[in-house]
């Protein structure tokens, strides 16, 4: 256990009560895991308004018959080519198609690449998730 602190958290009771709840509903082995993830998740929200460079992944459902669209999603992604890590490319039926990007840069930059996909006429749902390069991290 080296490289382990033990330290006292006060709560109220009824915070506590929900906490426990929401351990127990999600598989936590004990609250020490799931206050150290939860102290992560708040690292990583911090390197993205700091504008840190960060890692992620855009997910895009689209009709691939949209006029233009396919076009128009590549000429956006050459264009934020050193921010693009790789994309996967997938049939969910006869028309609609699920691109994932995995992503790495600036925040900021991060933030416009999506936007711009995000906006572009034909996209059913964008999906967006914001991670780390786990540099920061220990």
């Amino acid at each position: 256990m080296a490289g382990l602190v033990r330290f006292g958290v006060s709560l109220e009771k009824g915070l506590l009560e929900s906490f426990d709840r929401e351990l127990k509903k999600k598989g936590y082995v004990n609250r020490s895991e799931a206050i150290s993830k939860l102290i992560k998740a708040d690292l990583v929200r911090d390197e993205w308004q700091a504008d840190k460079i960060v890692a992620g992944a855009i997910a895009l459902v689209y009709d691939h018959h949209q006029r233009e669209l396919l076009s128009r999603l590549t000429s956006i992604q050459h264009d934020y080519h050193e921010n693009i890590l790789s994309t996967q490319h997938l049939h969910l039926d006869h028309d609609n198609c699920l691109e994932i990007i995995a992503i790495k840069g600036r925040a900021k930059r991060i933030g416009e690449l999506f936007g711009k996909l995000q906006s572009c006429r034909g996209i059913k749902h964008a999906g967006f998730t914001e991670s780390t390069t786990g540099s920061k991290l220990p």
